[in-house]
């Protein structure tokens, strides 16, 4: 499988129109920053695409090391390459490093942080960092820190999610990489 995002355009070829309409309603998963990506299996893309990717996996891999040698040898030009490097890649490639950092609002109350973290478990994020200040007038503000590349849903429903919990106040995103 592979994971195809070029800006507004739809990346659906022939037959998997079928991941796509499988997919679409869930923007949980499928939609990061702004941009709509799709699943689409990788005998249904342009050959360029697929020649994209085996020279990111070529440098990757250090087998090659320049990104000359990688085009000549996969078979596509430069142009090509730099047009679509950043557009196309690997499923696992995803959500790969992607941290943020959370600052929330919560009622000093038993529970309420315990709570939020749960779900930030449950979504399989994994936390880097948790900062509490000492209650002020019943309200604590805390901050985590989050990397996202086991993810299981996509920010926006986590923070959603988190902002439904009973005793949280504000949630708000401070900083994403």
């Amino acid at each position: 499988m592979v994971i195809c995002s070029l800006g507004k355009n739809i990346c659906i070829y022939g037959e998997n129109k079928i991941v796509y309409s499988i997919y679409k309603g869930r923007d949980d998963i499928m939609e990061s920053d702004g941009n709509t990506y799709y699943i689409v299996k990788a005998e249904a893309l342009p050959e360029v695409f697929l020649k994209t990717i085996e020279v990111k996996e070529k440098l990757r891999k250090g087998e090659i090391s320049t990104i000359y040698e990688a085009v000549e040898k996969v078979g596509i030009s430069r142009s090509a390459y730099y047009k679509y490097k950043d557009y196309i890649f690997p499923l696992y490639e995803m959500n790969t490093g992607r941290m943020i950092t959370v600052a929330l609002m919560l009622d000093h109350s038993p529970g309420v942080l315990s709570e939020v973290l749960n779900e930030i478990a449950q979504a399989k994020a994994s936390i880097l960092t948790i900062n509490q200040n000492i209650p002020v007038h019943g309200v604590a503000n805390v901050t985590v820190s989050l990397e996202l590349k086991n993810m299981m849903v996509h920010v926006d429903k986590l923070i959603q999610i988190i902002e439904k919990i009973q005793g949280v106040k504000k949630v708000n995103i401070l900083a994403k990489e």
